[in-house]
């Protein structure tokens, strides 16, 4: 480590303190403005940039010399040698500052000692962020010989992206691996936010050690940042089997106890969800049939949790000398959880409330002999838009949305269905195709236990409401088709 003060001639309290690494990347670390420079703190730099900025202190002294020699003219007598003095000690220490940094700037992969260590950090759920449902997980690198404490995560991604949104909707969204050069500041950060963290040192040896990080530092160059994500096979969980698999390949040996039988990828997802219902209906609502397949170990390894008790009960073999994958687990933080309180405004409630609704207003029209058709536009145009949402992600994308029996009764017909109500010439097809329509979701509900996909249970009253108005816009028809 390279460590270097300057004491500023003219009684300024600023320092410069550099930590050399090895490699082509210096730190900088408390700055003063009084230098000309704003850096932000513990920033890592490359070597280029270190020079630059050198250079540039360089130039702050000496402009603040010339001002210095200036208000020494008008305020007192000048003493222009002592700070020539100053100057030329000054440029004496930035000449030796520059000799410590030049034999790290060679490019090439930092090569840890045997003291490093690769821990794989899970963190617990955050319940106010969709995404942070499930927990995350990253890896760290700690090397305590050649001051490294750095953390690799998987799972970042930006809005600001091109066509963010658009990728998004396509199921084509790219995550990025992203190195963050403080451990301990990263995980009061999540400490801070009440979720729980908890740390499995692995049992590497030295070579394996330094085999994951080289794979880390390569895929943290900015050409190969970027993979295409998959929220079920490709995602911050799954990546990091893999990179002990690499480790160590074919030594490594899972036991699946953790595993239920029977289990399929929606279980898996809806145990994420408990404090999200209406996330949980929207992924009910959104993705298929492929999700209701039993769920493999591979596939059980999308959910931080389940890497983190399949890393537990592993084994890693060398020469025939089994040990345990992980050598010791720190637990940094395990709030108590939280009861389970999704207040009064869930989807089921909801829906329920809004059955009751219908009903009061189904039975005023039939008292009346009339339609309120503002209920049946409003409430078929939204289940038609989302038959054609569900139309779209299973046909036009790469989520896993096909074969969505959703489309059962979000059926997609009704966005034009019921514009063309008011029209005499489709008035006899409509009579029959709300008929047809109040039929099927009766079936529906009969048969609900029965569908190979389980639809959400706060859809049952939602079917209800549209099948009471799908039978009376039919007999309301009918007194004009006379169908």
């Amino acid at each position: 480590m390279a460590l270097v003060k300057f004491l500023n001639p003219l009684g300024h309290s600023g320092h410069l303190r550099l930590q050399a690494v090895v490699g082509s990347k210096a730190k900088l670390m408390g700055i003063p403005k009084a230098f000309g420079c704003s850096v932000s703190r513990e920033k890592t730099y490359d070597i280029k940039t270190v020079k630059a900025f050198v250079i540039r202190l360089r130039l702050s002294f000496e402009t603040i010399l010339r001002k210095s020699e200036v208000l020494t003219i008008i305020h007192g007598k000048p003493n222009i040698l002592e700070r020539k003095k100053s100057f030329r000690l000054l440029q004496i220490s930035l000449f030796f500052l520059l000799i410590q940094i030049l034999p790290f700037a060679s490019p090439g992969q930092v090569a840890l000692s045997d003291e490093a260590e690769i821990s794989m950090v899970n963190i617990g759920p955050y319940d106010a962020e969709l995404w942070s449902s499930w927990g995350h997980c990253v890896i760290r690198v700690y090397d305590p010989e050649k001051n490294i404490d750095w953390v690799y995560d998987y799972g970042r991604f930006s809005f600001d992206q091109d066509n963010f949104y658009w990728n998004y909707a396509l199921g084509t969204t790219y995550y990025k691996i992203g190195k963050f050069n403080n451990y301990p500041r990263m995980r009061n950060y999540f400490v801070s936010q009440g979720r729980s963290v908890r740390e499995q040192v692995m049992n590497f040896t030295p070579e394996e050690v330094q085999k994951v990080f080289d794979r880390l530092e390569e895929n943290n160059k900015p050409e190969n940042q970027e993979y295409l994500y998959n929220y079920v096979y490709d995602n911050c969980a799954t990546r990091l089997v893999s990179l002990v698999n690499e480790a160590a390949p074919g030594r490594v040996a899972y036991d699946s106890a953790f595993m239920t039988p029977g289990e399929t990828i929606r279980d898996l997802m809806d145990k994420g969800l408990a404090k999200q219902p209406w996330g949980d209906l929207l992924i009910d609502l959104l993705l298929g049939l492929q999700i209701d397949k039993e769920a493999d170990f591979d596939e059980y390894m999308m959910m931080p949790i389940n890497v983190e008790l399949a890393f537990a009960g592993a084994s890693i073999d060398r020469d025939s000398v089994v040990n345990n994958l992980v050598k010791r687990t720190n637990i940094v933080s395990e709030p108590i959880p939280a009861p389970v309180d999704n207040g009064a405004f869930t989807p089921f409630n909801a829906f329920v409330i809004l059955f009751f609704i219908v009903g009061f207003i189904t039975n005023r029209d039939f008292k009346k002999m009339k339609r309120t058709r503002w209920i049946d536009g409003l409430l078929f145009t939204l289940v038609g838009f989302l038959g054609c949402v569900c139309c779209f992600l299973w046909f036009g994308t790469e989520h896993l949305s096909k074969y969505n029996f959703n489309i059962l009764w979000a059926i997609p017909l009704h966005l034009p269905a019921i514009f063309l109500i008011r029209s005499e010439r489709f008035q006899p097809f409509l009579t029959r195709y709300f008929r047809f329509t109040a039929v099927l979701y009766a079936l529906i509900l009969v048969f609900w236990a029965l569908l190979p996909q389980p639809l959400h249970q706060s859809l049952i009253p939602l079917i209800l409401t549209l099948v009471l108005r799908a039978f009376y816009i039919s007999y309301d028809l009918s007194k004009k088709t006379g169908i």
